[in-house]
């Protein structure tokens, strides 16, 4: 007979507070808390992504957002659902007016199995390949095969394929309107069951390894970047399969309390969608509704010599695009380029904070408090009316 404590399916997420001694400060209380309400956030996406929806029975889930934030992008919103390579999917509804709307189908996703390199058979599609009619609406359909004598939408997904990602990426946060969509299986299926014991038991041990699995993945991320590169110095990359389309650009970061960290940059003359974003040193993303941590290709302000510069401080800097480390004097950076023409490699220079208009331009505006706090309130507002979760 199984037991009836619910404490024997998660031994697992001691797992998680292993991690510990991959992080850069294993014996600093703060960086204990931070991996405890990780682990706690991961465990508490983990009910989605296991019992929420089956293959059979579709429906999306929320992904990484505000609340679970193991580094999603603070201008997407990121939607999941389980699939499998041998069903037929449609997804149908409005394309609204975000920036761009994508579709990544892959076998496995992050935290749901021990060994990554299993995690592969990406195929992914965006809105600029999808037919969308007069009034805003469209179907797609996902097969490993396309269907006989379907002429519209069609993306394949991988025989192996177990999940799709959707991504809504906006520029202006409170103006475009996100899309509505829905997934359907087209196969006969019967009526969604009711899980047996057995299954709701395996599904709880599989939350309980959640954690750990999705940060070891994480952290060898931002690790290898620190041990590659060192602080403070960007190394551009691409991912392997989604997204193909962007270049993304990671570094991490450190500065002391009465410094500034500039970053500075050339543009790509043709650039779709860019943007700029803190994590924290664990490699989840800062706060981002209450803070101004991560900066677009909308909301940045350009230089009057076309270059793009950024502060990172502790303290409101009084310049244009001030992103804000939320009390972190340490962590990580991620920038991406999208469908541009070219990607360029940004530099950061470390200052000190009253010397800092010493290394900006002569013409850069001040920023007084009381137009910082209404751009606070506008991104807020923005951000609150977006669809997260």
């Amino acid at each position: 007979m199984p037991p009836a404590d619910i404490l024997p399916y998660l031994a697992d997420l001691e797992g998680a507070m292993a991690e510990l001694a991959n992080c850069w400060r294993p014996d600093d209380p703060a960086y204990q808390a931070d991996v405890r309400r990780q682990a706690m956030m991961s465990l508490s996406y983990s009910y989605f992504a296991y019992f929420h929806a089956d293959a059979d029975h579709p429906d999306w889930a929320p992904l990484w957002n505000p609340v679970f934030t193991l580094q999603p992008n603070p201008d997407d919103i990121y939607l999941y659902s389980p699939i499998r390579g041998d069903r037929q999917y449609r997804v149908s509804g409005s394309r609204g007016t975000c920036r761009i709307l994508s579709f990544t189908t892959q076998r496995f996703m992050s935290g749901m199995v021990d060994d990554i390199s299993q995690i592969g058979g990406h195929n992914e599609i965006d809105d600029a390949d999808i037919h969308v009619d007069a009034a805003g609406n469209f179907e797609l359909i996902f097969s490993a095969r396309r269907p006989a004598g379907w002429t519209g939408n069609w993306a394949p997904i991988d025989p192996e394929a177990t999940g799709m990602m959707v991504r809504f990426r906006s520029y202006d946060w409170a103006n475009e309107v996100d899309p509505v969509i829905a997934i359907e299986c087209l196969d006969p299926v019967g009526p969604k069951p009711r899980l047996t014991p057995d299954e709701i038991d395996a599904r709880i041990v599989e939350m309980a390894k959640f954690p750990a699995r999705k940060t070891r993945s994480y952290y060898r991320l931002q690790n290898g970047v620190k041990d590659r590169v060192g602080f403070n110095r960007f190394e551009p990359t691409r991912m392997k399969g989604a997204l193909a389309k962007q270049v993304y650009w990671p570094a991490v970061f450190q500065f002391d309390a009465d410094e500034a960290l500039i970053i500075e940059t050339d543009l790509p003359a043709h650039r779709p969608y860019w943007n700029i974003q803190l994590n924290d040193p664990l490699f989840s993303a800062l706060e981002y509704v209450y803070r101004l941590s991560s900066l677009n290709g909308h909301s940045a302000r350009i230089s009057s010599d076309g270059r793009f510069r950024a502060v990172i401080a502790l303290e409101d800097p009084g310049v244009p695009n001030w992103l804000d480390p939320a009390g972190y004097s340490e962590g990580g950076i991620y920038g991406r380029w999208f469908d541009c023409d070219s990607a360029p490699t940004p530099v950061i220079k470390r200052v000190k904070l009253h010397e800092l208009r010493d290394h900006l331009p002569a013409d850069t505006p001040v920023v007084t408090a009381e137009e910082r706090a209404e751009e606070l309130r506008q991104r807020v507002r923005a951000c609150q009316r977006r669809r997260r979760w």
